[in-house]
């Protein structure tokens, strides 16, 4: 099989197009053959971790994909072969990412995906959809999973809200029943958060943004969905409800901030941090039902036509891929695979 791989860190000039054996799933794993690999910032991290050392000699990169069931270890319930899948944290503590035409992966990390749902949206979801997820499920009096109408009532406010996190969150947000207020910073990327359906979006830099949010919602919003809490923590807690949580899941913008102590705690502000690494089996399992449950009811579409614009490479240019993520592409990067 053709694989991508790397067996030291660096810039993406490490990674290399080489053939290999194809894998056999042990007990508990399945093996997939990959029709479509999602790239994320946190892949390109992983990649260029300098000093930090590799879970094996050689590893191969990105961490979503979606494809077909070819192989079932033992002890494997719930999965055939012939499944469609979609595929997260492939290459979590493994060398066993999704740019390759065949992935060996714990069978817990591959998802049943809905037949009428594509390989390149199942490739979309994984590391952005399931952040999102918990975002807007860690406010103190709940939902603890998402479903139509879970939150009812709630406003949600998505900062960034034309990336591929925000992008999930406004979907997620919408289908849960929230009213979704989102911020870009640009005509293009207004366009793509209304496409992805929020139902204000505003502007920034602005000094008068927090004077809109309140407008729009003047008892404060429920829940905060960060992608730059080193610039945005005064404001968030300046338009948060009584109660609500502020979610980061990344440090654009700086890896320190600070925020109003009175005002925090006088609204009893929840801040949450969010790593999918590290947030938990519970919350990776809750986060891949809630997403196919809204997957198969058609709530994440993909495409430019649903805010996601999406960029494509092949297997032999993931290096380019990981350059496009590293440049600020604008929605989701993908690389498409032909297992032969």
């Amino acid at each position: 099989m053709k694989a991508i791989v790397y067996s030291t860190p660096g810039d993406s000039s490490v990674l290399s197009l080489v053939n290999r054996d194809v894998p056999e799933p042990v007990a508990g794993e399945v093996r997939v053959r990959l029709a479509v690999s999602g790239v994320n910032p946190t892949d390109c991290k992983a990649r260029a971790s300098v000093g930090r050392p590799l879970v094996a000699d050689e590893v191969t990169p990105n961490q979503d994909g979606a494809g077909t069931v070819d192989a079932v270890g033992d002890g494997v319930d719930g999965l055939t072969v012939g499944d469609r899948v979609w595929i997260f944290l492939a290459a979590h503590e493994r060398p066993t990412g999704t740019a390759a035409e065949y992935a060996v992966i714990p069978a817990a990390r591959a998802v049943r995906l809905a037949d009428d749902a594509s390989f390149e949206l199942g490739a979309s979801l994984g590391v952005p959809a399931m952040t999102a997820h918990r975002a807007l499920t860690v406010h103190e009096f709940g939902p603890s999973r998402l479903s139509p109408g879970a939150l009812d009532g709630r406003t949600v406010l998505v900062q960034g809200g034309a990336g591929a996190v925000g992008h999930a969150a406004i979907q997620l947000a919408v289908w849960a029943g929230a009213t979704v207020i989102a911020t870009v910073s640009s005509d293009e990327k207004e366009t793509l958060a209304r496409a992805a359906g929020a139902h204000h979006v505003l502007r920034y830099p602005d000094a008068a943004l927090a004077d809109g949010i309140r407008e729009i919602a003047p008892n404060g919003v429920e829940h905060i969905v960060e992608v730059a809490i080193a610039q945005n923590a005064g404001l968030d807690v300046e338009v948060a409800a009584n109660h609500a949580s502020i979610a980061y899941y990344a440090d654009n913008g700086g890896d320190r901030f600070t925020a109003a102590v009175r005002e925090s705690f006088a609204k009893n502000v929840r801040w949450q941090g969010l790593l999918l690494y590290t947030v938990g089996d519970d919350a990776l399992g809750a986060a891949a039902e809630d997403v196919s449950a809204a997957v198969a009811d058609g709530a994440l579409p993909v495409g430019e036509e649903a805010g996601l614009p999406l960029t494509w490479f092949p297997l032999a240019d993931t290096a380019a891929a990981h350059d496009a993520v590293e440049a600020g592409a604008t929605g989701k990067v993908l690389v498409r695979i032909d297992a032969s």
